[in-house]
């Protein structure tokens, strides 16, 4: 099964469908500037196990390496899936320093 990722920027949000139009999942985001912080992704049940949260991750990845963003993962699962794909290290911020 395929799925298209787009962009809802009226949603702050990347979906993505299959092949019916049907959402199968989608990844929330807050942009500010040049920073993108990507908040939660979701995968509807119907659609589990078949690819869809690697999908969207690796779509909302290489959108903002395109645009020049800097990316905090704050979702969990984005999170855990960019520890296992090293190659968008660059713009991942991923840790913070407290300012005194």
């Amino acid at each position: 099964m395929q799925f298209t990722v787009t962009d809802a920027p009226a949603r702050e949000r990347f979906e993505a469908r299959d092949e019916t139009g049907a959402v199968a999942g989608f990844v929330t985001y807050q942009l500010t500037g040049s920073i993108i912080a990507y908040t939660h992704t979701e995968v509807d049940p119907a659609f589990e196990g078949r690819g869809v949260g690697s999908t969207l991750a690796r779509a909302v990845m290489d959108d903002a390496r395109a645009k020049g963003r800097t990316v905090v993962p704050i979702c969990p699962f984005l999170a855990d899936w960019l520890v296992k794909h090293p190659e968008y290290e660059s713009i991942v911020v991923r840790s913070t320093r407290k300012i005194k």
